[in-house]
């Protein structure tokens, strides 16, 4: 989160990728870090009990999430 908004201050479009289990302490920390704007891409929890073919469609659905945020159509 600290690299994202780091990198969204110098202009930068970022896009922070967290699982379902995650997104509430993402949201407390960069709204604490003051870019409350920052968009993430959430997938769903787990990763480390997929199939290569399961990983290979959450990340597919993230590419579509992050293009999405940058091209601000989140």
């Amino acid at each position: 989160m600290h690299d994202a908004v780091s990198l969204e201050g110098q202009d930068r479009a970022t896009a922070i990728i967290v699982t379902t289990e995650f997104l509430h302490e993402a949201e407390v920390q960069r709204d604490a870090l003051g870019m409350a704007e920052l968009d993430p891409v959430v997938i769903t929890h787990p990763l480390s009990t997929l199939s290569d073919e399961e990983i290979g469609q959450r990340a597919a659905d993230a590419a579509e999430q992050a293009k999405n945020i940058w091209l601000g159509k989140a």
